[in-house]
């Protein structure tokens, strides 16, 4: 069973949802946090990401920079840009992109069954980036974005969800790149709460580093308070939780910075021991097993060639495994992606014109442009208790930050 819980969500005053939603702190370069928070000074951004609000050049301590992000979040509060709801409710999030949407349920899940791993993982936490979240937590007292998480739907909570969008929403807009944002509240929560009992697991999407840092935000906070009874807030983690059958994955590209030492023409003979290589105008593979490479201005198709001993399991058949142990570490030298300095990863919602322009600028020699995983895939290996490759997986939409915020 999967446990779900209302809250008492902290969020825009009507009228304010568009300026103030802004995308995760972890998916946007430095330079354009910096650019958007100039243009918009009720961007969120300045409370998931207010390093830039400092002058340029300055490099603020983390304490400065939490202490900033709490003053941030608390102005926004006094100005009466954000405000919680004084009942606990569950909430209903639509995502439409173009022909693409997506709705599911934010809510409140238990850090006890994260723990437990009744909330399965698919990828390792870097440990700094855990860190530093983990001290935004305990900084403001409040979780600022949502986990992303997956479950295969069931007909209850299908139906229940399109009960309530035929309600009056809370927000109802278009955010840059045209995607809308629809969220509809929830006061009746004991339906939806009693259907997700039937519901054996739910996996991390997206937001592994968020739900570590809920995790060991939680353990501070229980050490700090004597008088503990595990129904504090901080025992929950404040997640948008989607069907399956809802979601897109993108590919999750990589670009090296060099060859390894090697010539175009011995790193393209070295390919050819397990791909056939080809040059080709295709720029992004059509299926599994396949990969296009962007080199000196061309592209090149790749085709897998190698015939398995025995059937792989669900983290050898992925692509992103087979590119890491047959080009990317015995090639390119690129022996743990997670660490080294060499690899970059773009996500597939900038296009293959983002691989193209950082080797055509010198910032990579070589761009691998992959299928994406899909999610079954992402079931297999988490059902697995596995961890997949690092960067397997780019969603799309993402998540806002801003529009629903969990006070501990």
């Amino acid at each position: 069973m999967s446990v779900i819980k209302p809250f008492r969500a902290l969020r825009p005053v009507s009228g304010k949802a568009q300026d103030i939603a802004c995308v995760p702190y972890d998916v946007i370069y430095d330079s354009e946090v910096r650019s958007t928070i100039e243009e918009n000074p009720h961007s969120f951004l300045r409370v998931t990401r207010p390093e830039g609000e400092f002058p340029a050049g300055e490099k603020p301590s983390d304490e400065q920079i939490f202490v900033k992000s709490r003053e941030n979040l608390e102005e926004f509060i006094n100005k009466n840009l954000l405000a919680q709801d004084v009942e606990a409710a569950i909430y209903i999030y639509r995502l439409t992109d173009g022909n693409h949407s997506q709705t599911g349920v934010v809510a409140c899940c238990s850090v006890d069954e994260y723990e437990q791993d009744l909330i399965k993982k698919h990828e390792k936490t870097r440990p700094a980036k855990v860190e530093d979240r983990t001290n935004h937590i305990l900084a403001l007292n409040a979780q600022t974005g949502l986990i992303f998480l997956a479950f295969r739907n069931t007909d209850k909570i299908r139906k229940l969800i399109a009960e309530t969008v035929q309600t009056a929403p809370l927000y109802d807009f278009a955010c840059p790149k045209s995607i809308k944002n629809t969220v509809w509240r929830v006061g009746k929560t004991e339906e939806l709460v009693a259907a997700f009992t039937a519901v054996p697991a739910l996996y991390i999407a997206d937001g592994h580093h968020r739900a570590e840092s809920a995790n060991l935000a939680r353990k501070k906070m229980r050490e700090q308070n004597p008088d503990h009874t595990g129904e504090e807030e901080y025992n929950f983690v404040m997640a948008g939780i989607f069907p399956a059958e809802d979601l897109k994955i993108l590919a999750y590209n990589r670009v090296v910075k060099d060859l390894n030492g090697l010539t175009e023409e011995e790193f393209l003979q070295q390919l050819s021991e397990n791909f056939i290589v080809s040059e080709s105008g295709e720029k992004e593979p059509a299926e599994r097993g396949n990969f296009c490479i962007y080199l000196s201005g061309k592209w090149f198709h790749l085709r897998f060639a190698v015939d398995f001993i025995r059937e792989p399991d669900a983290i050898e058949r992925l692509d992103v495994s087979i590119l890491q142990k047959y080009v990317l570490t015995p090639i390119l030298g690129v022996d743990d992606p997670r660490t080294n300095e060499r690899i970059s990863f773009v996500g597939g919602a900038r296009g293959v014109e983002e691989l193209e322009k950082m080797v055509d600028e010198g910032a990579g020699k070589v761009a691998f442009s992959m299928f994406p995983t899909t999610m079954d895939d992402l079931f297999a290996v988490s059902d697995m208790n596995e961890i997949m490759p690092p960067k397997s997986t780019w969603f799309e939409p993402k998540l806002k930050d801003g529009l629903l915020v969990h006070l501990i």
